[in-house]
C-alpha cells in the first residue's frame, strides 16, 4: 500500500514538472521577439534581429556588425538589465585597502612606505 501510494507521488511530481517546463518554454516563445536582448545556451549575448517561424531561425546580433543565424531553440533565457545589482556592485569601500596595501599603510596618505616623512617630522 505504501509502495503505490509513493508511486502516486512520484507520478504526481512529474506531471507537474512537465507542465511546468511546457509554461515556462511557452513564457519564452513569447519574450522572444526582435530588439530583445537574450542569451544564448551556448553563453552568447546579443540582440534578435529577426525571426524567420518557418525555418525556425534567428538572427542575432552578438556585436555590432556581428550577425549569427542560430536555431530558435538555442535562445535560453531573455535578459532583463537588473539595476539593483549594478548599483550594489558600484559602490566602493573607502575604508578597504587596496591590493598589495598593508592595513597599517592604509591610513596614510603620504606614499612613503619606509616612514621617511615620520623621520623627518622628528628632527
Amino acid at each position: 500500500m505504501i509502495m503505490l501510494a509513493v508511486l502516486a507521488v512520484l507520478i504526481f511530481f512529474m506531471f507537474r514538472n512537465s507542465r511546468k517546463r511546457q509554461k515556462d518554454a511557452a513564457q519564452l516563445q513569447t519574450q522572444v521577439v526582435p530588439g530583445a536582448k537574450v542569451m544564448t545556451n551556448s553563453g552568447l549575448f546579443g540582440t534578435i534581429l529577426s525571426i524567420d517561424d518557418e525555418e525556425n531561425e534567428v538572427l542575432l546580433e552578438s556585436t555590432p556588425g556581428t550577425v549569427l543565424a542560430l536555431h530558435r531553440q538555442t535562445i535560453a533565457r531573455v535578459v532583463t538589465p537588473v539595476e539593483a545589482v549594478a548599483t550594489a556592485e558600484s559602490v566602493v569601500d573607502e575604508a578597504a585597502p587596496e591590493f598589495g596595501e598593508r592595513i597599517e599603510d592604509a591610513g596614510t596618505d603620504s606614499g612613503d612606505v619606509d616612514g621617511s616623512a615620520d623621520k623627518k617630522s622628528n628632527d
